[in-house]
């Protein structure tokens, strides 16, 4: 049998629960198993680094340590954002709340980042925590590996 290795080919049925068992990923449940390459950042590389080893077939659940899976959560990455720059970078009419997540354009435009927003002042501000949201969290990763290619 086919060993998980840095770079394989993976097809797979996953579930990611967060710190109070919420399931915030289930591929079991969707019926559909997911297909990725180990090491090209679909997969946090604590998670990644668990599953080299594991054999194809194998069923496993992974406990990861506050942090471990997404790093640890850092206050800088909580930001305030003018209402003239969500304007300027989308809808200038669009309403935000508490629990919003935002894309908003890397600096070169060719890609994206996600903030989750936590705060909005009357001014029309929204502070944004662009912390992945299980920054700093326990996570547990259950795994069955249906397929490895290398």
């Amino acid at each position: 049998m086919s060993q998980v290795q840095a770079g394989s080919f993976l097809t797979l049925h996953y579930r990611m629960c967060g710190p109070q068992g919420q399931v915030i990923i289930d591929t079991f449940e969707q019926g559909q198993p997911a297909t990725l390459s180990l090491g090209s950042g679909q997969l946090s590389p604590a998670i990644e680094q668990r599953l080299i080893g594991l054999e194809e077939g194998a069923r496993s659940v992974i406990a990861l340590d506050p942090g471990e899976a997404f790093g640890e959560h850092q206050p800088q990455m909580v930001q305030w954002v003018a209402r003239k720059l969500l304007s300027e970078l989308g809808d200038p009419h669009a309403p935000y709340a508490v629990g919003d997540v935002v894309q908003f354009p890397t600096p070169d435009g060719l890609g994206s980042y996600a903030g989750s927003a936590v705060e909005v002042r009357a001014d029309g501000a929204v502070r944004f925590d662009f912390n992945h949201p299980l920054a700093g969290q326990p996570v547990v990763f259950e795994v069955q590996l249906i397929g490895v290619l290398e």
